[in-house]
């Protein structure tokens, strides 16, 4: 017998996985599900293959990552690898906006459009078209191994790689010209690294998407447990409202019964048979519950064929679940979601994006890098001019050449040359030719009179000559040698 003070001790720590087989439902929130799973997935599959003209210069990808030469192009945009912060600024954003709608309607990215809840979706909806609904995949999986199951289940996971193989493909021609890989790719002639990629991409699709499901949205992903942090009493959450639905009935034939008070809830257990990830929303909020609103479908189905008002499990703030349970009425929904906090977040996102945006517009295409020579510092020429030398670096950032000028100020009595060329006195401007969308480096001598300060900062400016008179600048330092005078008096 065992002692109080030492209870018995379970055989083992670990739960196995108790499978969850969604019901299909229809409703508001399914169909909407429906149309975010059809856009997202038609964005990601179909988006490497759009076209946008640049000019002879450069690619007509619409959207690419080129590694090779360090560039990402997004239709009109282009971003080089000195403007990440681009790419920093659509991060925050991201991040910014997922504070957003957390705190605004709860994990409604983990219920619509995050990757491991669309391609799940997809794969139940095969699964229920090869081995039917809920009830009739219980009965295939209690069932014995035999032809039938073998044929079922060889034919399903057939159908997921070939998805899982779709969408690694169509993830490494966001890297490179989408129909010259794709020939390269079929012909067994493409890099090694894009087999790798999409041999990773296909499995963790796979598994994931065919197998894990539920296990990766609870487990693995670390958004449950983060969002806490943005959630408040006034977020809009999946909510059962127990006021109304208790005490439970059980059953429809109770409902009826002379002299029995019962909630509107009949236990019917619908709510739980259509959840994604198999919680119960009755228990409360919890961390399985990613605010799909599947249950709200399913019981406003329930709701109307027993004749009660719909709305038993519905979206509904901590604090308007409070004012109804007291006989109340609930706030309008877009009241709790244009709240302080939301409109804060919603400002710094706005302002991010606006900020980018401007920039974009603003910004020369024209950048000027210069490094001034140190070995050695400074040379005196023969009629006494001090020479001092550069290495110049022109970034063209557009999709043509462009004739791009040189030019000297705030250095008095100054002379420019290159190295290909001859010195000419009073020359204080040169124009250099840079390829389309690369860097043209050139190696810039000037000269300057032996009078004037040791180290005599000046301007090097680069100016486009073409339409767009805008360029860049950058400032320098000219090196003389000390004077006699201060050598004498040391």
């Amino acid at each position: 017998m065992q002692s109080l003070n030492n209870p018995p001790v379970p055989d083992s720590l670990y739960e196995k996985r108790k499978a969850v087989y969604p019901k299909a439902v229809d409703g508001f929130f399914r169909r909407l599900k429906w149309a975010i799973m059809i856009v997202t997935l038609t964005i990601y599959y179909v988006t490497p293959w759009l076209r946008w003209d640049r000019g002879p210069y450069a690619p007509d990808q619409a959207v690419l990552v080129d590694l090779a030469h360090r560039r990402f192009y997004m239709f009109a945009i282009e971003i080089w690898p000195h403007e990440f912060y681009y790419v920093a600024g659509l991060l925050v954003m991201a991040g910014i906006g997922l504070f957003l709608v957390t705190s605004a309607v709860g994990r409604a990215w983990c219920g619509y459009a995050c990757p491991q809840t669309v391609w799940t979706d997809l794969f139940q909806h095969v699964e229920r078209w090869i081995d039917g609904d809920r009830n009739a995949q219980l009965r295939l999986d209690k069932a014995p191994w035999g032809p039938a199951k073998i044929a079922r289940r060889v034919f399903k996971w057939s159908i997921w790689l070939v998805i899982a193989m779709g969408t690694g493909g169509a993830w490494i021609f966001y890297f490179a010209d989408a129909p010259t890989l794709a020939q390269e790719f079929l012909a067994g002639s493409a890099p090694m690294v894009a087999y790798s990629t999409v041999g990773v991409l296909t499995a963790t699709t796979f598994i994931f998407g065919g197998f894990m499901r539920e296990q990766v949205c609870i487990y693995m992903c670390p958004w449950p447990r983060i969002q806490t942090a943005m959630l408040d009493e006034k977020s809009l959450i999946v909510t059962y409202k127990d006021w109304r639905g208790e005490p439970r009935s059980h059953g429809l034939k109770k409902t009826h019964d002379v002299g029995l008070k019962t909630g509107d809830c009949i236990d019917c257990l619908q709510c739980v048979a259509v959840c994604p990830t198999g919680i119960d929303i009755r228990e409360g909020p919890q961390i399985g519950c990613i605010t799909c609103a599947l249950c709200i479908d399913a019981c406003d189905a329930v709701m109307g064929q027993i004749g009660k008002p719909r709305g038993l499990i519905d979206y509904c703030t901590l604090d308007d679940a409070a004012v109804e349970k007291a006989g109340g009425t609930a706030q309008h929904p877009l009241r709790t979601i244009l709240r302080p906090r939301t409109l804060i977040y919603f400002t710094l996102w706005a302002a991010i994006g606006f900020a980018m945006l401007f920039a974009l517009g603003a910004r020369t295409r024209l950048d000027l890098s210069v490094q001034h020579d140190r070995n050695p510092v400074f040379v005196q020429l023969s009629d006494g001019m001090i020479r001092n030398n550069y290495t110049i670096k022109v970034r063209n950032m557009e999709a043509r050449p462009r004739r791009v000028a040189l030019i000297v100020t705030s250095l008095a009595d100054a002379t420019i040359w290159t190295a290909d060329a001859t010195r000419t006195r009073n020359v204080r401007q040169i124009t250099v030719d840079v390829p389309a969308d690369s860097v043209q480096k050139v190696r810039l001598f000037v000269a300057a009179p032996a009078r004037g300060e040791e180290r005599e900062e000046f301007t090097i400016r680069a100016e486009a000559q073409d339409g767009d008179r805008r360029g860049d600048s950058d400032e320098v330092v000219f090196e003389r040698p000390e004077r006699e005078d201060e050598e004498q008096g040391e």
